[in-house]
């Protein structure tokens, strides 16, 4: 199968498949947070103060480290890492929750599944642009990305650490592994489980260290699959050793925050005035 990547011009205006995706993933995100601030009966406004905060720090953070990290400039089709968009995403949160006088921790625990949520429907538009894809396979799924970033020719590949017959023909376009598809499914089922412990009865926090384990352990996974130009750490990427820390400090979160709590205070610069 070929994918080319989806624009829609208007006039002098591009509209590509992953800004609009980007809008979805904070739009369901923002759903999300808003949905479980309802069941709480907690001010549903906070949500777009969290997908304001996550806006701007998370594409700002990405945009940053990806043209600290490729020396890209600022202003090139795409180039967004998701490590970079996670903690400057994470900045602007936490000022958010600040500025509102609303705990870290519940504020970690309301954003988990909103996280996953927003990250499995950003991979569609990674998908969408021909960013972010795996290594080469003959598997009957292999997608080609002629017009990717970059093509999925042999001589970019071979850029990104793929080996090669010598005489192979540089401009040959191959399949390789959608592994922003399979991120998308991953990370949906992980929005299925977070959702359904919401309401986990454990010390507040607990979620969103069940969060960072399964982020770090399906990054650190996929990782092995894409195509990368970053294996500097004995055949790991930068990603992956950042994926270990996060594993890491999730399980600490989850260990000490695993006993049963009772009833948890609500913030009450959130509670609605009756």
């Amino acid at each position: 199968m070929t994918v080319y990547p989806l624009v829609f011009r208007v006039g002098p205006l591009s509209i590509t498949g992953f800004g609009i995706m980007m809008m979805l993933a904070f739009v369901c995100g923002g759903w999300a947070i808003q949905l479980e601030l309802r069941r709480r009966a907690l001010d549903e406004e906070f949500s777009a103060d969290v997908v304001i905060g996550a806006v701007l720090g998370g594409l700002i953070g990405a945009k940053l480290w990806y043209v600290a990290l490729t020396g890209e400039s600022l202003f090139s089709r795409g180039g967004f890492v998701w490590y970079g968009g996670f903690l400057g995403g994470v900045l602007g949160v936490v000022f958010n929750g600040w500025r509102r006088r609303v705990p870290i921790a519940f504020t970690a625990d309301l954003v988990a599944p909103a996280l996953t949520l927003g990250y499995a429907v950003g991979r569609v538009g990674c998908f969408l642009v021909g960013d972010d894809y795996g290594l080469p396979t003959t598997l009957p799924w292999g997608i080609k990305f002629p017009y990717g970033l970059p093509a999925t020719t042999v001589a970019n590949l071979s850029q990104l650490h793929v080996s090669f017959p010598p005489d192979a023909d540089p401009l040959r376009v191959l399949a390789v592994h959608p592994t922003q598809v399979y991120e998308t499914a991953l990370m949906l089922l992980a929005t299925a489980w977070l959702w359904n412990r919401r309401a986990h009865g454990r010390a507040t926090g607990w979620l969103f260290g069940c969060y960072l384990v399964i982020a770090g352990v399906e990054r650190l996974a996929i990782e092995f699959l894409r195509a990368k130009d970053d294996r500097v750490l004995g055949g790991f990427t930068i990603a992956q050793a950042m994926c270990v820390g996060i594993i890491l400090v999730g399980i600490i979160v989850v260990a000490r925050l695993r006993r049963p709590s009772g009833v948890t205070a609500l913030p009450v610069t959130l509670t609605k005035v009756r």
